[in-house]
């Protein structure tokens, strides 16, 4: 049965871990589309109302309860990677890096292109392993050509490796898709990257 994907944004991101804005961590909840939930099966109903109730049970911040819930939907769906990236998301904001990056890969091991834990998982291993976040961050835009701030952190960890050109691209990709982040480009890139400021440049030089 297939079902429909309704994303419902939580406070919190992976700032913590990097110091700048980033993709927002996203919670999942799934509801039945093309067939009325009467007809889906009791396991499927059980593990989507689990869901839900751990994505209100997070956003009024019990933690613990909402773990127990993304377990319980686990129990019922044990390959359901919404819960799987929940769980990921409670160990992130928790600073428990090992246990939200097992549960990146688990959602992962169901959809290896799902933008959101191909990008946080990404932002765990920016400053330990840049070549590894890498391959996570350039597999999240072409999952997701606009996902803006998984170009902007591409961008920063080429900064970082004075490979500047590649830098310029992916802040320019950056503020193209969303010109609020030109604030978080480094300052030696911002011109750059700024498209009033490029063809303010081209206008003058003509």
């Amino acid at each position: 049965m297939k079902r429909k994907v309704l994303l419902v944004a939580l406070t919190g991101a992976a700032a913590v871990a990097t110091g700048v804005t980033t993709w927002a961590i996203e919670s999942h909840s799934a509801a039945t589309s093309e067939s009325s939930e009467s007809k889906a099966p009791a396991e499927t109903r059980d593990a989507d109302w689990y869901l839900q109730r751990g994505i209100l049970q997070e956003k009024y911040q019990d933690p613990p309860a909402a773990a127990k819930s993304y377990s319980r939907v686990l129990e019922l769906e044990p390959r359901n990677k919404f819960a799987w990236y929940n769980l990921g998301h409670l160990a992130h904001q928790a600073g428990r890096t090992a246990d939200a990056r097992a549960a990146y890969e688990e959602a992962l091991k169901t959809d290896p292109a799902f933008p959101p834990a191909l990008f946080n998982e990404a932002v765990l291993l920016e400053s330990s392993d840049p070549e590894k976040a890498v391959t996570l961050l350039e597999r999240a835009v072409v999952a997701d050509p606009k996902a803006a701030t998984a170009h902007l952190h591409l961008g920063r960890i080429w900064a970082r490796q004075d490979r500047d050109r590649k830098a310029t691209d992916e802040f320019r990709r950056t503020v193209a898709i969303d010109p609020s982040l030109l604030s978080q480009v480094p300052e030696e890139f911002r011109d750059s990257a700024d498209p009033s400021s490029t063809s303010s440049e081209a206008g003058s030089d003509s």
